[in-house]
């Protein structure tokens, strides 16, 4: 059974009850669980879509940002970039929207480079995937806080700690491979054969002539033709995501992204949308906000943070997320049987 600290919030418009929980909750969770943490450790964010106003702001983070400052320990907002188009397509662009949303009190990493193809192979034993491609940044890292949104999500039911471990951490590489076969395809008619994919395949997979395509047996999925096409010719069969499948692959890839390494989880359980941070609109809180939770179980600290919702809700809402809980028990990267310890003020 897992320890998940709990400090109740009971509205996000209040900033400065944030920041003390949040605060709060961190020094007890450290204290709790004897962390002894390094002279870096970075935050693993969501800065939010271009037009989405839901995300957790950036003030929200400044409790933790002064707890760790107060124990000389620097930090810095990392990030991955996004497999579909827009402002987080790249780092460029991605940092540019970062610091437009207010992520300026710390340095920012994209941690899968200017186009999302740096990444390492982090080898798992799992039942999709034996391998997975975890931004690089993030797979030489030692110690991370993961900070979530808990937040519903269209295809993993709820975002939380494990979905940001697995598609926050996967390049975009890993992002196909978790949203769909893993197989990209070209768009003949968009493709005005350039080359640039051919030039950074690194498995010799695509071909041009006499038509453009992906060969299925060469490719491997790391999907760096789709960041260096200046044409958005190749795409993603996004259908094959909407499975119980995809449920059960981002639960390995969260295992493959905190292999090895020691991490802080914190859920903002509050702003809970029926939609995910990257939907390019605005959106309504559809619970009222619970508060904030800790652990170093990302498991039970979802678990904790599906019930509590469900609960405010007064209905099983989010309840097809549960899968990515059974499978991720299964692979032994938590439990969802968790004591739930609230913090007073």
């Amino acid at each position: 059974m897992s320890k998940v600290f709990f400090f109740p919030i009971s509205s996000y418009q209040s900033t400065a009850e944030i920041n003390e929980g949040s605060k709060k909750i961190l020094e007890h969770l450290i204290n709790e669980e004897k962390i002894e943490l390094p002279s870096y450790v970075p935050l693993k964010v969501h800065f939010g879509e271009k037009k989405n106003q839901t995300f957790i702001k950036s003030e929200n983070y400044s409790g933790i940002i002064d707890y760790l400052h107060s124990k000389d320990i620097d930090s810095a907002y990392i990030e991955t970039n996004a497999l579909y188009n827009g402002e987080r397509q790249n780092r460029t662009s991605h940092i540019q929207l970062a610091q437009r949303h207010g992520f300026t009190q710390l340095p920012i990493i994209i941690a899968d480079g200017e186009y999302g193809d740096e990444f390492e192979i982090v080898k798992i034993n799992g039942t999709h995937f034996d391998s997975c491609f975890i931004a690089k940044a993030i797979a030489d890292l030692n110690h991370m806080i993961v900070l979530s949104h808990f937040k519903g999500h269209l295809l993993a039911g709820f975002g939380g700690a494990i979905k940001q471990l697995a598609m926050g951490c996967g390049s975009r590489g890993g992002k196909l491979a978790q949203h769909s076969n893993a197989i990209p395809k070209i768009k003949a008619k968009k493709c005005e054969s350039c080359g640039d994919c051919i030039d950074t395949c690194p498995a010799g997979a695509i071909i041009l002539e006499p038509s453009p395509m992906i060969d299925e047996n060469k490719c491997i999925g790391c999907a760096s033709c789709m960041s260096v096409c200046k044409q958005n010719a190749v795409t993603i069969t996004w259908w094959a995501s909407v499975s119980k499948k995809f449920r059960e692959k981002i639960a390995e890839y969260a295992l493959a992204a905190q292999k090895d390494k020691e991490i802080i989880y914190l859920n903002f359980v509050l702003n809970i949308t029926r939609g995910c941070d990257c939907e390019a609109h605005k959106m309504k809180p559809i619970v009222p906000d619970v508060g904030i939770l800790a652990s170093i179980d990302p498991v039970g600290i979802d678990a904790a943070s599906l019930d509590l919702t469900q609960k405010m809700k007064g209905r099983k809402i989010f309840n097809r997320g549960r899968r990515a809980l059974d499978h991720a028990e299964k692979l032994n990267l938590g439990t969802s049987h968790y004591e739930l310890v609230e913090i007073k003020v």
